[in-house]
C-alpha cells in the first residue's frame, strides 16, 4: 500500500512524497502584482512539500481582482518568479503555479475594470456595501481572449522555471463560473446542458496543454457544495463528465477541494464526489480540505486518492511532511497575518528543528 512519504510521478512532474502544498492566497506582491523576494524565502522553506501548489497567480489584468496577489501576464512578473522556482529547486522541491482569472470575483476597485463571467451576475458579499461589480456576460471573443491568456500565463509559467501549472477551476472563480448552473444562465455552446457548461474548461485546459504538455497541466475542482455565491442544482450531472473530460486530455493531475458538513473552512451536506470522479479519472487525483495525517494516510493506502494537499497547516509548519513523518505537534497559524505585508506571518515560522532548539 502507498503511503504518504512515497513518491509519485505526476504526468512530467517527479515528486518526493504526497504531502501536496495547496494553495494559499498570501498577499506579499508588489501593488503591480510582482513577486518580491520575501516570497523567495516563503516558498523555499516549504520545499519539502511533494509538489508546491502556488498562490493564486493572475492571468491577465482583468481577471486578477485580489491586492497583491501575483502575476504571470507581464515579463517583470515572469522575470520576478525566476529566483522564487530557482531556490525551491535548489533545495529539492517541485513547484507549479496555480493560474486564477478570478471572473466575477475580480473587484473593479482593484482592476479598474468590469468584471467578466459566464453571466451577467454580481457576486454575494458577506456585508454592504458590496466591492463586486455586475459582470458582463462573455461574447465569444471574450472566451478566446481568456484561453488565450490562461495558456501565456503558463507559457510564462514555464519561461519562470516551474515544474508546470494548476489552472484554478474551482471556489467560485471564472471556470467555475461556466461550470455552474447557479451561475451560468447562457443558452449558447456555454451554457445550458453540461456538456456545454464544461467546454470552457475543456477548451481552457487544452489550449494549456497544447502550450506547456499535458504532462505538466493541472487543474483544481471544488464540485460539492456553494462557494462565493457559485452553486449547482446537480453537480455529479457536471463534474463527473468533467472529470471524465479531463482524463482524456491525459492531464498531470487533479486536485479536488471537498468540503464536509463539519468543515473549518466551509460547510456543507452535499456529498462528496470524488469517490464517482475517481472512476472517471485514472490519473492522479489530489484531494484537500480538512485532512490530518491520519486521514491523509487513509485515503492514499485505500486508493481514494493518490496525494493529498494541505493549505493552512503548511502557514505555520514549513517543514510538515518532517512533522508528519515525526509525529511532531503542529504550530499553529495566526489568521491575523494571513494577508498582511511583510514577514511576520509568512517566513517568519519555525522549522521544527530550530523550534525544538
Amino acid at each position: 500500500m502507498p503511503t504518504l512519504f512515497d513518491p509519485i510521478r505526476l504526468g512530467d512532474i517527479d515528486a518526493a512524497n504526497r504531502i501536496f502544498m495547496a494553495p494559499l492566497t498570501r498577499g506579499r506582491s508588489t501593488p503591480a502584482h510582482v513577486p518580491t523576494d520575501l516570497m523567495i524565502d516563503y516558498y523555499r522553506q516549504r520545499a519539502g512539500a511533494g509538489l508546491i501548489i502556488t498562490e493564486g497567480t493572475g492571468v491577465s489584468r482583468q481577471g486578477l481582482g485580489w491586492p497583491a496577489a501575483p502575476g504571470l501576464w507581464t515579463d517583470e512578473q515572469t522575470e520576478a518568479w525566476k529566483p522564487i522556482t530557482a531556490a525551491v529547486h535548489e533545495a529539492g522541491g517541485r513547484i507549479v503555479a496555480q493560474i486564477w482569472h478570478m471572473g466575477r470575483l475580480a473587484r473593479p476597485d482593484v482592476t479598474g475594470a468590469v468584471p467578466l463571467s459566464s453571466s451577467a451576475t454580481r457576486a454575494p458579499y458577506h456585508k454592504e456595501p458590496n466591492p463586486y461589480g455586475e459582470a458582463q456576460a462573455a461574447t465569444l471573443d471574450d472566451i478566446a481572449r481568456a484561453q488565450d491568456e490562461y495558456a501565456d500565463a503558463a507559457t510564462n509559467a514555464i519561461r519562470a522555471g516551474f515544474d508546470g501549472v494548476q489552472l484554478h477551476g474551482a471556489n467560485g472563480y471564472l471556470i467555475d463560473q461556466f461550470l455552474r448552473d447557479g451561475t451560468n444562465h447562457r443558452d449558447d455552446d456555454y451554457g445550458g446542458s453540461p456538456e456545454n457548461r464544461i467546454r470552457f474548461m475543456r477548451e481552457s485546459v487544452a489550449r494549456v496543454a497544447d502550450a506547456i504538455g499535458a504532462g505538466r497541466t493541472g487543474i483544481r475542482l471544488s464540485p460539492n457544495g456553494e462557494t462565493q455565491g457559485a452553486d449547482d442544482s446537480d453537480p455529479a450531472a457536471v463534474f463527473v463528465p468533467a472529470a471524465r473530460a479531463l482524463n482524456e486530455l491525459g492531464i498531470a493531475f487533479l486536485e479536488l477541494r471537498e468540503q464536509g458538513p463539519d468543515g473549518t473552512f466551509g460547510k456543507t451536506d452535499v456529498p462528496k464526489l470524488s469517490p464517482l470522479i475517481r472512476e472517471a479519472f485514472t490519473g492522479p487525483l489530489v484531494l484537500n480540505q480538512d485532512y490530518g495525517v491520519e486521514t491523509g494516510q487513509a485515503d492514499v493506502a485505500s486508493g481514494r486518492a493518490d496525494a493529498i494537499a494541505w493549505g493552512r497547516a503548511f502557514i505555520a509548519n514549513p517543514d510538515l511532511p518532517e512533522r508528519f513523518r515525526q509525529g511532531a505537534p503542529l504550530a499553529k497559524d495566526d489568521m491575523r497575518t494571513w494577508y498582511t505585508p511583510g514577514p511576520e506571518g509568512y517566513t517568519d515560522y519555525l522549522a521544527l528543528e530550530a523550534a525544538t532548539v
